[in-house]
Parts: structure tokens; sequence; C-alpha cells
């Protein structure tokens, strides 16, 4: 009798979805695009397409009509809609996650999650030491009986964490959130990762703590590699200014001996210019 209350509910939830349905992973930031199309479908008129938006709320948002994004949509801004009439959602936040449906003569249906994840406090610095806990969560429509998915932490090899263990302990986890807390040391980068995984194990979508750990060149002497351009901008700064210096010390003395020189040739000029001749004084007889 459970099994048949909670199908009725999802047939009028959902009522009228047919067609094609998928699922989206994506991580804030990123930049989704959302199929018009099926197999059999010919390609849509998008002039005809409407796209519909739900999300756990009674009342489904029209937010493409005609082709065209509606004006009063609140993410009017970061839609667009393709040649292809899918729907584009550019940086992507944990507020549009939910239910997508592209109305036309067959409904194509996308459940977008997105996958956070965050630290607390907030501002907490990766590179110093100190406790940190993060939080992993997956914002989704909440009703979703057929899926089975978890969300599950590793470390930099690939390792699941469980329970507590060297610089970690798993606090609280669901299928939705997960929170583990990490402790950081000065110099033994550690990256954590949370993922999202179905019944099969397989990895539907993964976030890394820290984020720009991938490909970040580590120095043993603590240096990082910004600092080092920083370093490199400043001396050369210093170097070209010493040189200009130089060149207009240099300048300068090489022009003011010209000048003492105009000024005496021109005096000579003048005194041997105004030089006359002398008669002879006469002798006396």
């Amino acid at each position: 009798m459970a099994r048949l209350e909670l199908l009725l509910i999802f047939v009028l939830q959902f009522e009228g979805i047919s067609g094609r349905v998928s699922f989206l992973y994506k991580r804030p930031g990123e930049e989704a695009v959302l199929s018009c199309t099926t197999e059999s479908s010919s390609p849509p008129t998008c002039s005809m397409v409407m796209w519909l938006y739900n999300r756990d709320q009674p009342e489904t948002l029209t937010e493409v009509r005609n082709g065209k994004v509606t004006e009063r949509s609140a993410r009017a801004a970061r839609l667009s809609v393709n040649t292809d009439c899918s729907l584009v959602i550019n940086t992507i936040t944990a507020e549009d996650a939910g239910l997508y449906t592209c109305r036309q003569w067959e409904d194509t249906s996308t459940y977008l999650s997105v996958l956070t994840i965050s630290p607390s406090p907030p501002d907490a610095d990766p590179k110093r030491d100190g406790n940190v806990t993060l939080e992993c969560s997956l914002f989704s429509i909440s009703y979703r009986p057929w899926l089975e998915n978890r969300i599950r932490w590793v470390d930099e090899t690939g390792a699941e964490l469980l329970g507590e263990g060297d610089g970690y302990r798993v606090l609280q986890q669901t299928d939705c959130v997960s929170f583990l807390t990490v402790k950081r040391q000065s110099g033994h980068n550690r990256k954590y990762t949370c993922q999202l995984v179905d019944k099969q194990k397989n990895v539907k979508i993964e976030a890394d703590y820290p984020p720009d750990f991938i490909g970040e060149i580590t120095d043993p002497t603590g240096v990082s590699p910004l600092s080092y351009v920083m370093w490199t901008v400043r001396v050369a700064g210093l170097i070209l200014m010493i040189v200009i210096t130089v060149l207009v010390i240099r300048n300068k003395w090489n022009t003011k001996p010209l000048e003492k020189d105009n000024n005496v040739n021109n005096g000579a000029d003048v005194q041997y210019e105004n030089v006359e001749a002398r008669p002879a004084a006469a002798r006396p007889q």
C-alpha cells in the first residue's frame, strides 16, 4: 500500500512528463546545457518550445516561452536558448537544481543536481594548521525514490575515508549531505574529494578540497609560484628604474661641457673681433 501511494504521488506531481528523462550533475560556477531533443523526435521548432522548471514547489515556473527566455525569470541574465532549442544555464548555483522540462511534441525532462563542498569556517585557510570541517551537499529535487546515489569521501590516493583515521573524522553522512573534519598541517598538502556514486560505485560527479590543489606547484621553501612572479616583477621594475636614472645622469653630464665650450668660443670670437690695430708711436727725433 505504501509503495502504491508513493507511485501515485509521483504520477500526480509530474503528470504529463513523457519522452526522454536524463540526469545531469554539475558543480557551482559551471555551465549546463539541457537538451531538448530525443533520438526518435524530429528537430524541434524553437519558436514553439517551452522550458518549465520545478523544484519542490507547487507552482511550475516557465523559464522559456516560444523559444525566448522569460523576462520575469529571476535567472534571465544567466539563461539562453541554443539553435537546437537546448537550454543553457551559465554560472550554476545550488539554487538552479531541480527538474527542467522541454515541452514540445514530445517532452524531454532533465533532473539537474548540483554538488557543493564548503569549509567551516568559510574563510578557513587550507594552507594553515588547524581543523576544518567540510560539508559536501547534493542539491536536487527532493523526490527521487528511483535513485540510489550516495556521498563518500576519498583522499588523494583514492582510498575511501570511513569513520575516523589519520587526520580526519567523518561526522555525519546521509544520501545528500556529509560532514568531514580534517586536520591541516603546513608542508603536508593533502587533497580530500567528495564523490557522488551510484549503486555500482560509479562516480557521477566529484569536488575537491582545496579546489586549486590539482596542478598546484609546491616548493619546499613554502614560497608560492605567485610570490615568485611578484618578486620577479619587482626586481625587473627596480632594474628598469636604475637604468633610466643612469641614462638621465649621463645625458646631463655630456650636455654641460658642450655648453661651456660654446660660451668660451663665443666670448673668444667677440674679443678678437673687437681688437683694432693701433698706429705705432712716433719715436722722438
